[in-house]
């Protein structure tokens, strides 16, 4: 018996090499970058025990809750850790940057996540990776929900460890991941004593096995199905064209943001500002009286497949999250999403304008 995932020969050096290039060209950059066999969360933690140690001084930036895993990190590996904590309706300034970079002169590490699709926000990171170059410290940034939704641009924006994740807006694969490493952060690990080597978190074993050697051997068996799958929708991507691809997320976005206003019975946006709220997954606050679950539950209870999901831990009871990215960032998805979560509201006895909001959506897909 023969499957079409099946029975595939061997992924070579070269092809892997040239899914390197074509995710290094997605993000406009020269650095290397290397792929990892694993969820975006092996190269989230490799990248900071890799840079960090008893002699960091961290700003770590905490919009949401991958911030406070990034601290928690940080602490673990000996780093002294600075949290810049913003409302998660919100999105943290270059100038909050700034301040506290001039507080304390000793940084020399700054983590962020670019966008947070657990809460909804976008943070501006051109102008924070201005003020972080000017002070001179290592730049780290979770891209792994804005790769594809928005811009991400490493080089011009002077990120030194940039992590990405095919899952949500590239519309791939969650068995791998992908992190840009700038020079500054290959001399940082190669000066830290306990950076991670002959381990699965250890990106220098992949510069001294991998890039140092011109890329002509895997240091180990690749997930092949996984790479192949990242191939194809980068493919996507390129055949499309990136910005196709990124307003489309915009529109989504504005979409379900103006049909959320428009349907009434409570719903309102979590993200307060507009231009702060993320592309690739628009979070509503449940009216007051009901639960986000709960609403969530009854939503989903006609068609299970729509992209709805209730805010995670503490959030639970008052977040709803519209993930309309990959292939949900569609007209069809927003719609289903509106009209199911208009059903469940409606079902409360609150009042709601399911029509309204439909083309209030409508209007506002560009």
């Amino acid at each position: 018996m023969t499957h079409l995932l099946l029975d595939l020969p061997p992924l070579g050096a070269a092809r892997f090499a040239s899914i390197e290039d074509r995710v290094a060209r997605l993000l406009d950059t020269r650095q290397d970058v290397v792929i990892m066999q694993g969820e975006a969360l092996l190269p989230l933690e490799g990248a900071i025990r890799g840079t960090a140690g008893p002699g960091t001084t961290a700003l770590n930036v905490i919009t949401g809750p991958y911030g406070q895993t990034f601290g928690d990190w940080l602490r673990d590996c000996g780093a002294t850790v600075i949290d810049l904590t913003v409302p998660f309706h919100t999105a943290v300034t270059a100038g909050q940057i700034r301040e506290a970079l001039a507080e304390h002169p000793e940084i020399d590490f700054v983590s962020l996540v670019h966008a947070e699709a657990a809460t909804g926000n976008t943070n501006p990171v051109a102008e924070i990776g201005e003020a972080v170059r000017a002070h001179g410290a290592l730049f780290y940034l979770d891209a792994v929900a804005s790769i594809g939704a928005e811009p991400v641009l490493p080089d011009a924006w002077g990120v030194d460890l940039c992590v990405i994740g095919a899952q949500k807006a590239m519309g791939g694969p969650a068995g791998v991941s992908a992190v840009s490493v700038s020079e500054r952060a290959w001399a940082r690990m190669a000066a830290n004593p306990r950076a991670p080597r002959r381990s699965y978190l250890s990106l220098l074993d992949w510069k001294e096995r991998w890039i140092d050697g011109g890329r002509k051997a895997l240091p180990h068996a690749p997930a092949q199905l996984e790479m192949l799958a990242l191939e194809a929708c980068v493919q996507r991507i390129e055949a499309a064209g990136p910005q196709t691809v990124m307003a489309r997320h915009a529109s989504a976005a504005a979409a379900t943001r103006a049909g959320a206003l428009a349907l009434g019975g409570g719903l309102e946006p979590y993200v307060r500002d507009a231009a702060e709220a993320a592309p690739v997954a628009t979070t509503l606050r449940a009216p007051s009286g009901t639960v986000a679950a709960d609403l969530v539950a009854r939503a989903l209870s006609a068609d299970p497949a729509l992209p709805l999901a209730a805010g995670g831990g503490a959030l639970a009871g008052e977040m709803i999250r519209v993930n309309h990215y990959g292939p949900e960032a569609n007209p069809g998805a927003v719609r289903a999403s509106l009209t199911a979560l208009g059903a469940a509201l409606a079902e409360k006895g609150l009042g709601v304008d399911t029509a309204g909001a439909l083309r209030a959506a409508e209007a506002a897909w560009h």
